[in-house]
């Protein structure tokens, strides 16, 4: 196996965990790291997979744990990270949730079942509003007391950092702010390291914001 094939695979918490892998969209001069991470999380007899970007054949023990995992639920948290969605809901049987508007030629064939700001899952994961207007519900996990994003938060450098917008003092921090009214202990993202403390959090709100290009 190459080495940018290889996949590591993390557990974060209890029903908690994740995998992450080079995307292969990724070029140098690219804004956003090559590694990206896609979770797993067990929560109140529901299976759900977010964001999940298929790992290459050769990773055998991801797909086993993913195999061995069942998912039941794919939910993609952003328009731009469809990924492999359509492969889980296909080889899973899955029941798949995801914005109700995705950029031309980047649509599902999957019927996605819509979700917006307060929406809640299966296995009560309930979907937030990260404030920047693009359509990205991360979503709060109360069974591992976890928030996940897609590229509203984001940690290129290992630091964690928004993801900058031109409302960001205006929109963004203040809905960002009004999450930690949420008894999360984690922040997982997407690009770069992907695991994060609350307090790392709070950290985030007052550094400069990360550049205003778009993930995967």
């Amino acid at each position: 196996m190459g080495k940018r094939e290889a996949v590591e695979v993390r557990d974060v918490a209890d029903g908690l965990w994740l995998w992450r892998q080079p995307h292969p969209a990724w070029r140098e001069g690219s804004d956003w790291s090559a590694e990206v991470a896609s979770f797993a999380v067990a929560s109140r007899g529901a299976r759900v997979l977010l964001d999940p970007l298929a790992p290459p054949p050769a990773a055998r023990e991801t797909w086993e744990r993913i195999e061995a995992f069942g998912p039941d639920t794919v939910v993609v948290l952003k328009p731009d990270h469809v990924r492999d969605v359509d492969l889980f809901v296909r080889w899973y049987d899955a029941d798949a949730y995801g914005p109700f508007l995705f950029w031309a030629g980047d649509a599902p064939r999957a019927e996605l079942r819509p979700i917006e700001p307060g929406s809640e899952l299966p296995g009560g994961l309930v979907a937030l509003d990260d404030g920047r207007g693009r359509m990205e519900t991360p979503l709060y996990l109360p069974e591992q007391r976890a928030l996940v994003f897609a590229d509203g938060m984001t940690a290129p450098d290992g630091d964690l950092r928004v993801w900058a917008t031109a409302h960001h003092a205006t929109r963004v921090l203040p809905a960002l702010r009004a999450l930690l009214e949420l008894p999360f202990a984690r922040v997982l993202v997407s690009h770069g390291e992907p695991v994060h403390t609350r307090a790392e959090f709070e950290a985030a709100l007052t550094r400069e914001p990360w550049s205003t290009a778009e993930g995967a």
